[in-house]
């Protein structure tokens, strides 16, 4: 059942998720050689609790922390650790969440720990591209695959791979609701579109094989071939004519 969002719960979800982009944002000013991921997920916690809101993946399905930190070779979920010290050359992408008036926040960028490799370089840009280029799909009458495909297109065309078992998801109260959006699959399939469908859509590109792993910890997904992977992700809601974005990397890029 697709939960259509009221103006009202529209704008609850617009203010989380400009909190979320906000947190984003500050932790891109702390991300550099030897910044342990637990610093980050610590300063975002702070920069949630003082902004009226709770972080939304803090023991969320027993989730240990505040951020899902995942660097180079981790696809997503990558647990926070004071010993997971960045590096100069990595990739880390942050998925941040939070939680405020009963509704969701939820966005992630993979931001560059100093300067990267030219091919890491141009798996960032075609990720996040990908990401772009599924949105235009998101609009009242299309469907899920349009989306989907627009998605997979671009990764591919760029000599990537899709990730097939993470999705995005609605969102709302829930911090996972209907419908699933895959990253990959075929024009005019899934579900149809309607307005005041609020989503997050959240490729994940892989630079070598699309299979996965899970770590012991039971949360970080990894590629299955160690190559670095790229994961960035926007809410959004359903229009006419285009989407009316509810997160932003604005914080993050200007």
């Amino acid at each position: 059942m697709l939960k259509v969002k009221t103006t009202e719960e529209i704008e609850i979800l617009r203010a989380n998720n400009l909190l979320v982009s906000q947190t984003l944002g500050e932790l891109g000013k702390m991300i550099g050689p030897g910044v342990s991921t637990l610093q980050l997920d610590k300063r975002a916690e702070e920069f949630i609790r003082d902004h009226g809101a709770v972080p939304g993946f803090l023991g969320y399905g027993g989730f240990p922390n505040s951020l899902c930190t995942s660097v180079n070779d981790a696809i997503v979920h990558g647990i926070p650790s004071k010993d997971t010290i960045l590096k100069e050359g990595d990739i880390v992408s942050i998925d941040c969440g939070t939680k405020m008036n009963g509704f969701y926040g939820d966005s992630a960028y993979t931001f560059k720990v100093g300067e990267v490799n030219a091919q890491v370089e141009k798996l960032l840009g075609a990720t996040r591209e990908s990401l772009y280029k599924g949105i235009e799909k998101a609009t009242v009458g299309n469907r899920v695959g349009d989306i989907s495909y627009a998605i997979q297109s671009c990764a591919e065309n760029n000599g990537f791979s899709v990730v097939r078992e993470m999705v995005g998801h609605g969102l709302g109260q829930n911090m996972h609701e209907s419908p699933e959006i895959p990253n990959y699959g075929k024009q005019g399939r899934g579900s149809k579109l309607k307005e005041g469908l609020v989503i997050c859509i959240e490729p994940m590109i892989n630079f070598g094989t699309k299979s996965i792993k899970q770590d012991s910890d039971g949360w970080t997904i990894r590629t299955m071939d160690g190559k670095p992977s790229a994961h960035f992700e926007l809410a959004i809601v359903i229009r006419e004519n285009k989407a009316d974005f509810l997160s932003t990397f604005d914080y993050i890029e200007n």
